[in-house]
This record gives C-alpha cells, structure tokens and sequence, in this order.
C-alpha cells in the first residue's frame, strides 16, 4: 500500500491549485472577479443590486435590458457564489481556449446570457403566469454542459456501466439537473432547463456559435488596435494562441530543425517537466514586463482623479431620497411624546416672578448673581453649590463661578442623573433673559413631581463655554485642581444634558436644535428625534438646524444643512453649553427658539418637559441609535455606512498616488539607461535611501507642535 508524508501530499495539492488559478485565462479571470465583487456590493446598505439586476419577467422592459445579462454575476449568499464558481470555471476556461477571450466576452455578456433569459421569461411570464426572479451562473454552468455532452456524444454516444452501454451521454446534463434539484430544493429547475436547450441548440448545430459572435475580421481588428496581446495578460487571441500563459515561442528560424544533442535521449516525462518550467517563465516574464511598464505608472493620476471625482459625485448624491432615510427613535424606552405634559397655567406666574428677579440683576457681577440666586435654590428645598474656576486658553483668562442644585430623585438610588444648563450669556454674548428664569421654574416644577427616578441638577453658569465645561470637567475629576475647584456635591452618570438658550424677548415660532460633537461624534440621534418629535409633534412648534431657518425639504436646502453640519464638525468649535458634555459621552444639545410666532415660554418650558420625561424613562444609556450620522433636514439622515465610501474615496487618491510615487523612486533615472550595444542590460532598480525620507517625515511631525502650541495660546481675537 503506498503511503506518503501528509504534508508534503498537501503541500503538492496546494500547489498544484495555484498553478491552476495561476493560469486561467482572462475572461475566466474577470468573469471570478465581477461575481466575487457583485456579491461584496450585495451586502451593502446603499444599494439594493439584487432588485437591480435580477432576471425578473414583470421587471423586463426596453429600460432594463441589462437585466438579461447581470442576472449570471448575482447570487443570493455566499454559498451559492461558491457552489457555482466551482462549477462553472473549468468549463468557461475550456470554452475560453477554443473560442478566444474576446469570442467569450461577446458570447456570454451577449446570446448565451440573453436567450436563456428570454426564454425563461417568456415561459414565466405567458405560460406559467408567474413573476419568479431568478439569479446565479448555473445557466452558464448547465449551457457548457450541454454543449460538451452533444461533443461527447459524437465520440461514446453512451455511459458503458457493468460492461454494457447503458446511458447516453447527451442526456447527462438532465441527470445534473435532477440532482441540483434533489440536493438543492430552492434551485429554479425551469432556469437550469432554459440553460440546457440553448446549450443543445448551439451543441447540434441549429445556432451556430459563430454567428451569434462578431465576425472575426471585426474581433481581429480589435486585437490589432487596441494590441492586446502586448498588455494585456493571460489573453487568448481569436485563433486560439494563448499569450501570458503558455505563450508561443518562435523559432529563431523558423526552417530550423530542433538541436538534437547525441547521446541523449528524450523523456517524455522530462519533456514535460520542461514544457511546464517555460509556462510558468513565460508566465513570470509577462508579469514582470507588465510591473515594468511605464504605461503602469501613468495610471495613479488618472485613477486618482477617478477617486476624487466619484467621491464628491457621491457626496452630492447624499440629499436624495435613494440615499437618505427618514428619522425613527430605535430606544423605545423613550416614548416621546406619549405623556401629558402640565407645565403652564399658574405656573407661567411664578416664570414671572422670576423673570423680574432676573432683570434685576442685569449689570451686576457673577457673585453678586449667584449670591440673589442661591437662596431661590434652597427655598425649593435642593441641595446647591457652588464652583470658582481660572484657567487661560487661547490668550485670555476665563474665570467664574458655577452655581448649581441638584433634585435627588424620589424613585432613584443616585445612580444617574440629568443636566439642565442656563447660562447667563450665550456664545453670542446675549443675556439669557427667558432662559434663567425658564430654568428656575421647571426645577419648582418638577420638585412637585415624584414619578423621578433619575436626579435633575441644574446647572448656572456665567457663560457658555468655559463655565459648562469647568463645571464637566471638574464631574469626571478631569481638571486641574489649582485652577478649578472640585465639586462638593455630585450625583450619578450623566445620561443626558439640554441647554436653554433663550435671549430672545416676546413669543417665537420654532426651535433651533445646536448639536456638535468631536471627531465626528454627534450627541446620539435619538436624542435629537426625540425632541424633534415631541417639539414638532406634540406641540406643533417649528424645528431647525444648522441655522436652516426656511427649510423647503428640497435638494438644494438638503445639501446645505448636510453641508454646514460638515463644516461645523470640520472646524470643532463650540456652539453652546452643550459643547462641554459631548467629548464625555454626555448626549446633549441646546434648544434656542427664535421666529415670530404665537408661541411662549410656556411652550417651550413643556417641550424640556417631554425631553426630561423621556429620559427619565431609560434603562441605559442611549446607545442603539447612531452617533455618525449627516442631518440634512428634521426627519431625514445619513448614517456612516452611506456617506462614509464618499470619503474613503477621496482618501484612496492620497494612497495612491503614494504608492505611485514610492515605485517611482525605485526606477532609474532617466538617461542612465543608454545601451551602446544590443546585449547590454537596462539600468537595475535604483536603491532606495530611506534614512532621509523618515528623518523628514519625522521632523514635521516634531514640527507640528509649534501651530499647535500657537493656536492653542494665540489671542481669541485672532482667530476671527
């Protein structure tokens, strides 16, 4: 019994697989990489390419023709993909060598791919009366293999079993069909068949392969224009001379007679041998050629600029409905908009009383504020505190003193807590008038209220960017003590914070949503279409962003809130209270009304009602919705999965052209390759010196600690 080392079986195997894949010829090859590469598209969310190519019959029109020829390069999962590429490569790389790679590419991205459609759709659709969609190159895989049993059976008309001629050959094709069909219960039998007859009709001779091809003379002019047997790889010409692979090799003189070295006598083992090691050379040699080809290196731009042109096409493609989706709130723990709010009535009187308190107080100093503040917050019964913090940024001095006031929840264990932030100016430099004395009533609101299992705390400061984010920093024991003062009194995680920007005197008629975020993080999406719903749902007040105030829900308003969003991301600056939050995880946003309408304060005293309400009502943190995401109007977004390829894209032409250039520096010089005589070789790759390329490189990433330190400590004012 012969035995053999494993491994070594193995490693021949193994081999032997490669040098086969390694030598498939170029329509097979391209054939393999638009299947693999439709069955990659197939499975992301931007576009559907099933219902696009698919062989549907109530689908078919003169507009979707192409249908009859994509339908053989889609699958329905991987398994498919698989099961029909090992079928049908050995016979598509035969017909390939017979017929030539450009005979093939007319054939099967034409008649052989269309008739079986036609077919199949007009038995479908007025026999049967049914709208069966159908996908796979198994009609490619049953049409060979009809074509090949017809050749068989002209040579063993029958399948000798036990000595007798048993089955004929021509009907091997319907003993594959059953069992697929047996094997494969989901498999379109009808499909396959349409496959076989046109196999049997082009097999016997009643469709000549000839004439559904293009005349020769045309494929031959072809060849000769476009020279494809000089670039292009693994190519068979239309008489059937595979060149790149197996090459054919001129006789110095073709008169010649082969050199016979006496006392030698030929191996038809080692024949062989030699036969496949100039294969495989030739193989090299063509490969190697087309590395150093200088047509290669002209490419990089081109595609480049293919990469930058489809990525901004791409982008302005975003704002379309195909692209985009409408809003939806996937905690549905939330449930906004689901509870009757009370804040109003009498409650409007005590907004009063404080209002005038606060106008009062116009004029005067952070102290003497906090000071007439303080007392209103212990009448209500609330722990407060408060905060001083100096610290320099940007060439000024930022110093203050935080106020604030926590509401311990009746049903909480301290554990989370919610923010609400009033601050005394906004980014603008506006007194907060509305908004202070808002936020000091709805805290007397919801002291009332014991449905609370998550602490409220309200949070005064004299500004709107370095109070908040002293105040956050100083929760999170990330600041600097000898600058900023610890926190006396603290809660639990942060689960979400909403801002009251509201300078504005007299009623108003929508609400400005400011969100931001860092590095491309935004507050969590429910968080927004949970005050977008219950604002615009609930109480029928207006809802804007990125300062869209007239927003029309066309493309042209679409693409430039989508692009402002950018922008504001782009740049990372601060665009409220709620600013300081974000880099925490702390979901919030600030609510800035403006507009002449008939609303009042009221109005928006029950929109952060709702707000708080829904987030009293989580179990966890808000994290099932996006936080990458493009807002291009109120109820409609991109997430990361769409818009990300358009930047990938415009990345890809950097890497390229990198590449481009590092194989460049590898090539000689021009004019170092000058051959005085026919036999002298061409100049060697040139040596790369890589020591000074990274000490460069790393230089200027030293470097970049200087604009760093500079915008970090340059004046405020020069930054305008």
């Amino acid at each position: 019994m012969p035995t053999g080392n494993p491994t070594h079986m193995l490693r021949l195997n193994l081999q032997r697989l490669v040098s086969y894949i390694d030598r498939l010829p170029f329509f097979t090859r391209l054939a393999i990489v638009l299947m693999v590469v439709c069955e990659a598209v197939r499975v992301l969310p931007w576009w559907d390419i099933q219902a696009w190519g698919r062989l549907e019959p109530d689908q078919l029109g003169l507009q979707t023709m192409h249908r009859t020829n994509t339908y053989a390069l889609l699958h329905t999962d991987v398994f498919h993909l698989v099961m029909n590429m090992f079928a049908v490569i050995p016979m598509l790389e035969r017909f390939e060598a017979e017929h030539g790679t450009l005979t093939s590419l007319a054939l099967f991205f034409g008649p052989l791919s269309t008739l079986p459609a036609l077919m199949y759709v007009g038995i479908e659709k007025f026999l049967l009366r049914s709208n069966t969609s159908v996908v796979g190159a198994s009609i490619w895989v049953f049409l060979l293999l009809a074509i090949e049993a017809v050749r068989q059976h002209r040579t063993t008309p029958y399948l000798v079993i036990n000595g007798q001629p048993t089955i004929p050959t021509w009907s091997t094709p319907f003993a594959a069909l059953l069992a697929v069909a047996v094997l494969m219960p989901g498999s379109s039998i009808l499909g396959h068949l349409c496959g076989v007859a046109v196999g049997y009709l082009c097999g016997t001779g009643y469709v000549n392969i000839k004439y559904l091809a293009p005349p020769e003379r045309v494929l031959r002019w072809i060849e000769g224009r476009a020279k494809l047997r000089d670039w292009l790889p693994y190519y068979v010409s239309v008489d059937q001379k595979v060149y790149g692979r197996f090459g054919v090799l001129p006789l110095a003189n073709p008169g010649a007679a082969p050199v016979v070295v006496p006392g030698l006598v030929p191996i038809p083992e080692v024949q062989t041998v030699l036969q496949l090691r100039c294969r495989d050379c030739l193989h090299a040699a063509s490969a190697l050629q087309l590395r150093r080809d200088p047509r290669i290196l002209k490419l990089p731009p081109y595609l480049s600029l293919l990469c930058i042109l489809v990525g901004v096409a791409w982008l302005f493609l975003l704002p379309l409905d195909q692209y985009s989706r409408r809003t939806y709130i996937s905690e549905n723990a939330l449930l906004p908009g689901q509870v009757h709010t009370y804040f109003g009535g009498s409650d409007q009187n005590v907004f009063r009383a404080y209002k005038h308190e606060v106008n009062e107080l116009i004029g005067k100093s952070n102290a003497e504020i906090n000071d007439k503040l303080e007392p209103i917050l212990k009448g209500l019964g609330l722990k407060t505190a408060r905060q001083n913090f100096t610290y320099h940024a940007a060439g000024h001095t930022y110093s203050g003193e935080n106020l604030y006031a926590t509401l311990q929840a009746p049903r909480g264990d301290a554990t989370e807590a919610i923010v609400l932030v009033a601050a005394w100016e906004n980014v603008k430099h506006e007194i907060n008038r509305n908004g202070f004395p808002l936020a000091l009533t709805l805290l007397r609101y919801f002291k009332r209220w014991s449905l609370w299992s998550k602490d409220i705390i309200l949070l005064l400061t004299p500004d709107s960017i370095a109070g908040p984010q002293a105040w956050v920093d100083a929760y999170h024991d990330a600041h600097d003590p000898a600058r900023i003062s610890s926190l006396p009194i603290k809660s639990g995680l942060l689960q979400g914070a909403i801002a009251l920007d509201y300078a504005q005197e007299g009623r108003f008629d929508s609400v400005h949503i400011v969100y931001d975020g860092v590095n491309g993080q935004l507050p969590n999406l429910d968080l927004i279409n949970s005050v977008n719903h219950i604002a615009s749902g609930q109480m029928g007040i207006g809802v804007a962003l990125q300062e869209m105030w007239q927003h029309d829900n066309g493309y042209r308003d679409r693409l430039r809130t989508m692009l402002r969003g950018m922008l504001k991301q782009g740049f990372g600056l601060a665009s409220g209270a709620h600013s300081s939050f974000i880099p925490y995880h702390v979901d919030a946003v600030t609510l800035r009304p403006f507009g002449d309408g008939w609303q009042d304060e009221m109005a928006m005293g029950r929109v952060v009602e709702g707000t708080f309400r829904s987030l009293n009502n989580l179990l966890e943190h808000l994290h099932q919705s996006f936080f990458f995401y493009l807002l291009m109007q109120r109820d409609r977004f991109v997430s990361i999965g769409t818009y990300l390829p358009s930047a990938m894209l415009v990345a890809a032409n950097f890497t390229i052209m990198a590449i481009a250039l590092w194989v460049k520096s590898g090539q000689p010089a021009e004019g170092t390759t000058t051959s005085a005589t026919k036999n002298e070789t061409p100049a060697t790759t040139a040596e790369r010196d890589l020591f000074l390329p990274l000490g460069v490189v790393a230089l200027i990433h030293s470097l970049s600690i200087v604009p760093l330190y500079v915008f970090n400590h340059a004046p405020k004012s020069h930054a305008h």
